[in-house]
């Protein structure tokens, strides 16, 4: 039976979840997910847990932020000056937009900390730094 490799075209239902189970997202009863293995279209360490399967084959994967999003990194989170902001944004823990930088590169930014004067800006992926857990189910090799 013909072996996931690197260029082939997959197509797999998966669950990804946390280390405390709480599922992230399923394409359990919706469209499969299709991608190429090599084209950087999912996170590598998704790309990698389907390297070697045979169509039908089921299994479960831990990725590594190293092969998800990557390391927590602190450097990405900074402390402004409220007035730094847009006089009219409503600023709120959690909540999530994108900023200009210098280069003109648009950064998206979650607001960790927010006090009168300041207001704390993580840089990071919302997934960085964590190990996520896929159940991985391949349905076909295109």
């Amino acid at each position: 039976m013909k072996k996931v490799k690197r260029g082939d075209t997959v197509r797999v239902h998966y669950t990804r979840r946390l280390a405390d189970g709480t599922v992230l997202d399923s394409s359990e009863n919706l469209a499969p997910l299709q991608f190429e293995i090599g084209g950087q279209q999912v996170i590598a360490g998704l790309e990698t847990a389907v390297l070697g399967m045979t169509p039908g084959e089921s299994k479960s994967a831990t990725i590594s932020p190293e092969e998800g999003f990557g390391p927590y990194q602190g450097q990405k989170v900074r402390t402004v000056d409220r007035r730094k902001l847009p006089a009219d944004m409503e600023i709120a823990v959690g909540q999530q937009f994108e900023m200009v930088r210098t280069d003109g590169q648009k950064t998206p930014v979650i607001i960790k900390d927010v006090s009168d004067s300041r207001v704390t800006l993580d840089a990071n992926h919302p997934l960085a730094g964590m190990n996520l857990f896929f159940d991985i189910n391949l349905l076909s090799i295109l």
